[in-house]
């Protein structure tokens, strides 16, 4: 397994000395072959159209989930660029729009809320590259601990950001909230029934974390929706910081939620191909509701 790990590494660091433009066609290509042969998430990624998008033709469902595809196999092939690349390189290729210094002149902690797109790796250089603070996360281990390790070295190699395990008790990640630290915070994954709320997603009941909403307000969080698109051909990727919602999060934790994932739904319908559909989003199920995956 590690043997496997280090070619895999070996092949990033490789890849990101191509040019760009050349790296998004072999990436692309990648995504083809990811689509023949990773039956398991192409089924998963199938449901997930169909449940969202069922008033959708079959062709078009078909036509999204073979761009997801490719554009996956861009975004795993160009983890070499964001985490070996020279930081110059990096600049030429992230177009930032919006207020991205927000976090450090807010009085407030900022917490960024970054949904799970294709690219949101970029979004966690982009808070290094383009302002100052040091921004803390929550990050799940990989399994293979080379990996790891590789991956975390590359996440936090511009010394502007900090990343702790979900091992770790929260109170040290609030702890560096109120010293300042932006939270970047990406809320919509399946982690369960526990601490979560069923709320609509595309009409479909999904579980989704009360924790957002629970920890802007006991911290007082100024709250700022960071979204990435990638960009075609060798243009690089877009790093969007929206206006921070003025009137979230509220009293009421499950409206909250409800409201993001209204939020993340108009951002998807933008560009539909680039959100994260091998993911298993209603893994969870309400009591008594059948699975949704096979």
């Amino acid at each position: 397994m590690n043997l496997a790990a280090r070619l895999l590494v070996a092949a990033l660091r490789l890849l990101q000395l191509l040019p760009f433009a050349l790296q998004v066609r072999i990436g692309r290509g990648f995504g083809a072959l990811l689509h023949l042969f990773a039956h398991k998430r192409r089924r998963i990624a199938q449901r997930n159209l169909a449940l969202c998008f069922a008033q959708w033709p079959a062709p078009q469902r078909d036509q999204v989930l073979r761009e997801h595809f490719a554009l996956l196999g861009r975004s795993l092939l160009e983890r070499g660029l964001l985490w070996y690349a020279p930081p110059e390189r990096l600049k030429g290729l992230i177009h930032v729009e919006g207020d991205v210094g927000l976090a450090q002149r807010s009085t407030r902690p900022v917490m960024w809320l970054v949904p799970h797109f294709l690219g949101l790796e970029v979004a966690g250089v982009a808070v290094q590259l383009f302002q100052q603070r040091t921004a803390v996360d929550i990050y799940r281990a990989q399994s293979n601990a080379y990996l790891d390790a590789e991956l975390k070295k590359g996440r936090l190699r511009f010394g502007r950001a900090e990343a702790y395990p979900r091992s770790v008790p929260i109170r040290q990640v609030i702890k560096r909230i109120r010293e300042g630290c932006p939270f970047f915070n990406m809320p919509d994954q399946d982690f369960g029934a526990r601490d979560s709320a069923f709320v609509p997603f595309f009409g479909v009941s999904a579980a989704t974390l009360l924790a957002p909403s629970k920890m802007a307000r006991m911290l007082d969080m100024v709250v700022q929706p960071v979204v990435v698109d990638m960009l075609p051909g060798g243009q690089g990727w877009r790093v969007r910081f929206l206006e921070p919602w003025a009137d979230w999060p509220t009293p009421d934790a499950v409206a909250d939620v409800a409201r993001m994932n209204a939020f993340i739904e108009s951002q998807i319908l933008l560009e539909p191909a680039q959100y994260l559909w091998v993911h298993q989003r209603f893994k969870t199920r309400p009591p008594g509701e059948p699975p949704v995956y096979p």
